[in-house]
Formats: structure tokens, sequence, C-alpha cells
């Protein structure tokens, strides 16, 4: 089997009824046909991409694993990859058709809608990747890390992933500017793994505010796991 996935385009549904209610529009607003307006565009214009490899651990040290002859430096990866010795690489992208095409509104009302628009296709697009993951490689329970979810695997980390998983930019046409953010914007990049112990970022961020919260901040858990005893 190829050790690289490509899914492109991904097929996708736009749900006007959850849109409308993220958007906490009202029922019978005269914004709800503009806003159905905008979703039909996007529905005939994306063409959302994913990206996955299957990679493998080469070596492991104190704070830093060996994936595919590249090195991932992060002592909370190192350890979540204790037992590990397949992991998936991926990225995940609404793709450069909605980039583009939200770019080109001026009302600033519309834009707003059309980014809410390209990150629900995005979500669509990481349950699509995961789904295709798992059907045909079957891993088990899996979690996942993110170059920049924390300190201590910051965003720089974004060029070592890239490379492992190739050239994402000609696969599926996301690519990493100087700061090592993505373009198109609403892209994901990152690392799933299979663990017996579920793992989320969030259980090591203290940010009190964050609508992306997936799990509750678990304030003495690095402490508790991650954090190198002396001899």
């Amino acid at each position: 089997m190829n050790d690289v996935m490509k899914l492109d385009p991904i097929p996708f549904q736009i749900d006007l009824t959850s849109l409308i209610k993220k958007l906490r529009i009202k029922e019978g607003s005269r914004y709800i046909d503009d806003l159905k307006s905008l979703v039909d565009d996007a529905q005939s214009i994306g063409k959302p991409k994913g990206l996955y490899k299957v990679a493998f651990i080469e070596s492991k040290d104190d704070d830093h694993v060996v994936v595919n002859s590249i090195r991932l430096t992060s002592r909370v990866l190192r350890v979540n990859l204790e037992q590990a010795y397949r992991v998936f690489p991926y990225v995940a992208t609404c793709g450069m058709e909605l980039e583009e095409w939200a770019r080109g509104f001026d009302d600033m009302l519309k834009r707003y809608w059309a980014d809410a628009i390209n990150e629900m296709v995005l979500q669509i697009a990481l349950g699509d990747l995961e789904n295709h993951l798992m059907e045909h490689y079957g891993p088990g329970p899996l979690s996942k890390m993110n170059p920049g979810s924390l300190i201590d695997w910051p965003i720089e980390e974004q060029r070592p992933l890239f490379q492992i998983l190739g050239n994402p930019k000609d696969s599926i046409g996301v690519q990493l500017t100087e700061s090592f953010m993505m373009i198109p914007i609403k892209s994901v990049s990152g690392i799933r793994f299979p663990t017996e112990e579920s793992f989320e970022s969030c259980q090591l961020c203290p940010r009190e505010v964050c609508p992306g919260r997936r799990a509750p901040y678990e304030k003495d858990l690095y402490d508790r796991k991650y954090c190198r005893r002396s001899s």
C-alpha cells in the first residue's frame, strides 16, 4: 500500500442549518437568503483536500524523535510516542479555490461569513481524512499534536513536519510562509499517533478563553507526565 495518501478533492456538503446557528442569525432574518447564496457559491467552487503519510519512528531521545530521518523536537511529543513505532503526519485544507473566493469580498460581513464557511469545510476535510486513515490502516485509537499548539512544540516545527510529508504545496496546494503559517489560511497540519491514553494539547494549555478548546486544562499534567526527572 502506498505510504502517501492524497485526498483531492474531498466531497463535502455544507450544513446551512448548522452554519446559521454558528453565526447566530435569527430565524426569519433577511440575511438568511444572502448566506444561502454564499453557501451555494462555496459548494460549487470548493475543492477541499487532504494529505497524510504512513511514517516510522527511527529513534527517540530525551526531547525529540526521528521520523523518516527527520527530527521532530518536542518533549511532549517524545513522551506521547513512547509506545509508538508508526505515526501519521497530515495536512488538510479548505483549498485555494475557497481561499481566493473569500478574499474577493469587500463587504466585511460577507467576508466573515466566507471565513466561517471555509472553517466548516476544513473541519469536513479533517473528518474525511481521519475516516480514510482509520478505514485503510485500522490503527486503533489515535491522538494528535499540531505544531504551534504548545510552547513545547512551536510553530517552527512546521518545517520538519512538511519535510516528512514531501511537498504539500505540489500535492494539495498548501505552502508555508516565512513565519511558518499555512496558505490557505484554513489549513491544519499535525501528526496523529496511536495511544492507549487519549491526549489533547488543550490539557497543557492554561489559556482561559479559547473557542477551540477540546479538553479542560490539567494544571499538574506536565509535571506528572512530561517533566524530566533528575537521575
